[in-house]
């Protein structure tokens, strides 16, 4: 492993480099931006089936680094009515703020990939129909993930393919 100079991101030079699909690359460059370091190392180990910790400042694109891996793989295999991604977070308020910084890249690049929150404020109706027709990316609490692994559809829900 060695440091990067733009944060205190671990750089694995071992795995194979990430590659960005065409339509990612596009995205980047239409906001004048090209993909961070980080963000194609977290791609890349992940790509690798290996694990990352990311530390950098506010403003380094964590969020996107972190599901970019997500998002590629979905974008390349397409809906499948099943749940892709988790994320935990201890604050509902930072879950809602991830979900609207995740639909921005979602809908400007064309992707068909849902994102949806669950946390105490989601409406019952909502909380039903994510249990047998979650979405690819679920944000939500220690507290409904508790009530979600307690549920009788559980099995269904985080069974992997």
């Amino acid at each position: 492993m060695q440091m990067t100079g733009l944060s205190d991101c671990a750089i694995d030079e071992t795995a194979p480099p990430a590659r960005l699909p065409e339509r990612f690359l596009a995205w980047f460059a239409a906001r004048g931006w090209a993909p961070r370091t980080h963000q194609l190392e977290l791609l890349a180990r992940a790509q690798a089936g290996r694990s990352a910790l990311l530390i950098a400042p506010t403003g380094a694109g964590k969020t996107l680094a972190g599901f970019l891996p997500a998002l590629v793989d979905l974008a390349a295999r397409g809906a499948t009515g099943e749940l892709n991604t988790l994320y935990l977070s201890p604050l509902k308020a930072l879950a809602v703020d991830i979900e609207r910084n995740l639909q921005t890249p979602i809908s400007e690049m064309g992707l068909t990939i849902s994102v949806e929150t669950r946390t105490g404020d989601t409406p019952a109706s909502t909380r039903r129909r994510q249990k047998t027709a979650p979405p690819d990316i679920l944000l939500t609490t220690p507290e409904q993930l508790a009530l979600l692994i307690a549920d009788a559809h559980a099995k269904r829900l985080f069974h992997t393919s």
